[in-house]
Formats: C-alpha cells, sequence, structure tokens
C-alpha cells in the first residue's frame, strides 16, 4: 500500500472515531435529559399529591387552603407547644382570630360540629342501649350480687387515693344545683381516675335532646364522651338497684358510688 492509501485511512479512521464519540456524547445528554425530565415529572406529581391532601383535609373541617396554610403556619409557633395535638383546626384559628367577626365565624361553625357529633354520639349509645335488651333480656349492666352492701368506713373515704381505674357512678337530675356543684368538684379531679359515668334519673328514653342541653349547660366537653372519660345515661332504675344494695336507699341527690375492680362503694356527696 502506497503512503496516499495509508493516510487516507488514517483520516478515516480519525474521522471515524469522532463520529463515534459525537454519537455517544449525544446519546449520554438525551439520557441525562431525560432523567431530568422524569425527575422533574415525579417532583411536579407528588406536589400535586400533596395540595390534592392538603386541600381534601381542608375540605373536611370546611376550610379553604389559605385556612388550613395559616392553620400549619400557627401550629409551629405557640399553639403548637402549648395546646394539645388533638386541638382541632376550627379552634386553633378561632383562638388566633385577627377580628370580632373571624372569632364568631369559627365559633359558629364549631358549635355546628361539635352539635352534630354529640347527636352521633347519642345515636350509637341508642343503637348500644338497644343491643344490650336484645342480647341480654335478663341481665342488668350493674350486677347487684357483685356490690358492696358493708356501711363505708367515713375515715378511710377521707383519706381514699384515686386509683387510674376507679369509676364514679353519679347520679342526679337536670334541675339540681347541690348536683351541679358536686360534679364540677369531681370533674376537677377526672385526670386522677378512669371516668363518671352519670345517670339522669328524671330523663326518659327518647329524650336525648335534654340529655345534650344538660351536658352543655354543664360544659361536658364531648371529647370525654367520646374517650368514655364521661358517659351519659338515662337511669332507667339503676339508681334503685344500687341503693339497694349500696345503704344509700332513700338519700338525697347526688348519689355517688365508687367502682373499683368488682366492688361497688358509697361515696359521700361532702366528699367533694
Amino acid at each position: 500500500m502506497n503512503s496516499s492509501a495509508r493516510g487516507r485511512g488514517r483520516v478515516f479512521r480519525i474521522v471515524g472515531c469522532a463520529i463515534l464519540t459525537a454519537l455517544s456524547t449525544l446519546a449520554g445528554a438525551g439520557e441525562q435529559s431525560n432523567s431530568h425530565v422524569s425527575t422533574r415529572h415525579t417532583t411536579e406529581a407528588s406536589a400535586t399529591q400533596q395540595l390534592d391532601h392538603q386541600t381534601s383535609r381542608a375540605a373536611r373541617w370546611g376550610l379553604d387552603d389559605n385556612e388550613w396554610q395559616r392553620y400549619e403556619v400557627l401550629k409551629q409557633g405557640i399553639r403548637g407547644s402549648v395546646s394539645a395535638a388533638t386541638l382541632s383546626p376550627i379552634e386553633v384559628l378561632g383562638i388566633h382570630s385577627r377580628s370580632t367577626e373571624e372569632r364568631r365565624r369559627y365559633a359558629e361553625q364549631w358549635a355546628i360540629m361539635m352539635r352534630e357529633d354529640a347527636e352521633r354520639i347519642l345515636a350509637f349509645q341508642r343503637a348500644y342501649d338497644e343491643a344490650q335488651r336484645r342480647l341480654y333480656p335478663n341481665g342488668l349492666l350493674i350486677d347487684a350480687s357483685m356490690l358492696n352492701a358493708h356501711k363505708t368506713d367515713l375515715e378511710a373515704l377521707e383519706q381514699l387515693a384515686w386509683q387510674p381505674t376507679d369509676r364514679v357512678l353519679f347520679f342526679t337530675d337536670t334541675q339540681c344545683s347541690t348536683c351541679d356543684a358536686v360534679l364540677e368538684r369531681l370533674v376537677s379531679q377526672l385526670a386522677q381516675f378512669s371516668g363518671i359515668d352519670v345517670y339522669l334519673i328524671n330523663v326518659s328514653p327518647g329524650e336525648e335532646s335534654l340529655i345534650r342541653e344538660w351536658a352543655a349547660s354543664k360544659q361536658i366537653s364531648s371529647q370525654w364522651v367520646r374517650e368514655h372519660k364521661v358517659t351519659l345515661n338515662v337511669d332507667a332504675g339503676a339508681r334503685d338497684r344500687v341503693a339497694a344494695h349500696t345503704g344509700q336507699d332513700g338519700q338525697a341527690l347526688p348519689v355517688l358510688v365508687l367502682r373499683r375492680g368488682d366492688q361497688f362503694t358509697p361515696l359521700p356527696a361532702w366528699r367533694f
């Protein structure tokens, strides 16, 4: 092969290498570009999903996106530090209202939601009571054979220390100012024991609106009811069954009974 042919061969090889290098560079650039596009689309999809989720949560509370964003900001401040995690978005916004009108609007919105929730709770309570009567027609919710009929040691009651599982049966009616005062003092100790089972002796089945109005007037939180810290019950003779075995029959209202495990012990109202 002459020198001219060898020269042309080297040129072709150089040009070929250059073309392959260029194609490889273009391919890499294309893959990188596709990767950037894919990442951007993923980020955009994630942001869209997050926005949709935020809008959905806001809608469940009857709020718009701007209100929800303000709620999220407020949670990062003093509200998130000093208030319980269960504080609702509406309460947070209401506490930090920027005008009287805004405060009124959130208060009304919260009042409506709480009333609707109370109605749901009472509806379920009615269904539960009906299920108890249907499934256990001969059974008593309070087993008289388990009641403590012995006289209570007053000194022991004075030194009574609450146990976390204790519950208090509280028999009252809707028009008893003495009962109201005792209940208020008992509620102030609610964090120390399991809860209070309120029995209204002058309310009949089907009169749940009276129970709701009474509970609202005594500032009994619907959250306490949801968590069973306080239960609201129609008496339906429970007071007489209990009093007959605790020596409290004929006692003026309120009638209080300590339930500790399977023992029922009378509590004098003066203790509170």
